[in-house]
């Protein structure tokens, strides 16, 4: 359900060969998914409904294989079911079916990945608690399942089975599905929100729901965004969190446990380059690589060795050198910089992937999880960025990047489709591209030196 999105920054979610907005390991409510670094997937958890994918409805407290899907870039786990993406921009789902969240036509659960009909060119998935959401490379957005709070986004609330897109919205460059709502960023980095608003959650100042994207109230400079069970998160380019909805058991991080209705700043934090959210609390990523997390903590999800709750971010102390962050609906997942990957929180159905079925409320290490995508960076800098202007582009733009004077490098950009489209090496901080001769669209950018390797989005809108 949760997924961080850091466009027009320097991405800390890297992949071998496709640069993508989805994280490459997911938590559902209560099963996991990961991308192994040849593009597999593995899965593990609870299975009641299929959502493991693997044939049976057997849980599993260790990763299993699924061998029917290759070329995965991107996967979100929802509440029972889960969704995959490939690099042919075809959508691939399984599990609950009982609401159309699978968008395969029908409403049969399935214990296989099934294909979602009729969407190509996706490049970014989202699973809801009963309803997903999938962004086109021409930045229009498309949603099926439940709709009984509007959060397919077409003014009804009528479900589908099958993709419809949201007319109303274009330039999208983000999205992300919470429990009865969506959220979606904006090329001109604001948010448009729609579905269930109890609790404040669509963050426009009401508590009444809308069938139809309205904005966020007074938001703008927004670089990521999260949307997760009733409350949101969204990430500033100035590296500051702000959160609305419900704060019940303080998931909003203010000190206070009062719902909001609009977003507050978390004045605690600062320096934050990634954010995720769980049901009834959060996660951040700062610059220094250490993980803050604060809400519910009754499972261990906070991390930081005790069950007790906290209404403002707390370090998770045992977590250092951290490159990526993931929240499912009670664990989490952390990735280091040195390649393993680290897992905390609620885990009686054996979501944690360690071969146990209990919480724990310190980080462990996984060790039977496949080698994910993110271990292809040689080193993260982290205080390194990436600037792109303009973005969005007629086809001309300047890349900027600080201190790569004394390394050598390649400058690479990608289509939806993974295919290399501009190569060029670096020679100074700064360098101009054309693109003039390419459609309009989304494209990636990546740089890869000797020492490192991030991503950047931009956007061809001629």
């Amino acid at each position: 359900m949760k997924h961080t999105h850091i466009f027009f920054l320097f991405s800390f979610y890297m992949f071998s060969y496709f640069p993508c907005s989805s994280q490459v390991i997911t938590g559902g409510y209560l099963h996991s998914l990961s991308i192994c670094n040849d593009n597999t997937v593995q899965a593990w958890g609870d299975n009641t409904f299929g959502q493991v994918g693997n044939a049976s409805t057997t849980n599993s407290n260790i990763p299993i294989q699924l061998s029917s899907l290759s070329g995965i870039i991107a996967i979100s786990g929802g509440g029972y079911h889960s969704i995959a993406l490939k690099n042919d921009g075809t959508v691939w789902a399984w599990g609950h079916n009982s609401s159309g969240e699978l968008g395969c036509g029908n409403n049969t659960e399935s214990h296989v990945p099934v294909q979602v009909s009729g969407l190509t060119g996706i490049i970014a998935v989202n699973a809801g608690w009963d309803h997903c959401i999938a962004l086109k490379s021409d930045g229009t957005v498309w949603t099926w399942g439940k709709n009984n709070f509007g959060q397919l986004g077409n003014g009804s609330t009528t479900n589908s089975n099958i993709p419809i897109q949201v007319t109303s919205l274009t330039g999208i460059t983000a999205i992300s599905a919470g429990y009865g709502y969506c959220l979606a960023l904006k090329n001109d980095s604001t948010i448009c929100s729609w579905g269930c608003n109890a609790q404040g959650r669509l963050g426009n100042g009401t508590f009444t729901d809308s069938p139809i994207p309205v904005p966020v109230s007074n938001f703008t400079g927004i670089i990521a965004i999260t949307g997760e069970y009733y409350h949101s998160l969204a990430l500033k380019k100035n590296g500051t969190i702000w959160a609305w909805g419900d704060n019940s058991n303080g998931q909003l991080g203010n000190g206070t446990t009062t719902n909001s209705n609009i977003p507050l700043l978390i004045n605690s934090l600062a320096g934050i380059r990634s954010i995720s959210a769980g049901e009834t609390f959060s996660l951040a990523l700062k610059n220094d690589s250490t993980v803050y997390a604060w809400g519910v903590n009754t499972s261990g999800q906070l991390g930081d060795g005790t069950n007790t709750n906290s209404n403002v971010p707390v370090q998770i102390s045992s977590l250092t050198g951290i490159a990526a962050i993931s929240a499912g609906g009670n664990h989490s997942f952390a990735f280091k910089s040195n390649g393993t990957v680290w897992a905390w929180g609620y885990g009686l159905q054996g979501q944690l992937g360690n071969g146990g079925n209990s919480n724990n409320n310190a980080p462990i290490q996984i060790t039977g999880i496949c080698i994910p995508l993110t271990t292809s960076v040689k080193s993260i800098e982290e205080k390194q960025s990436i600037s792109v202007f303009p973005n969005p582009s007629s086809g001309i733009f300047q890349i900027t990047l600080d201190n790569i004077q004394s390394e050598n490098g390649l400058v690479k950009i990608y289509n939806v489709l993974g295919e290399t489209i501009f190569s060029v090496s670096i020679v100074n901080p700064s360098t101009t591209i054309d693109l003039c001769d390419q459609p309009k669209g989304i494209y990636f950018i990546e740089i890869q030196t000797e020492q490192r390797s991030f991503t950047q989005k931009i956007i061809i809108d001629k």
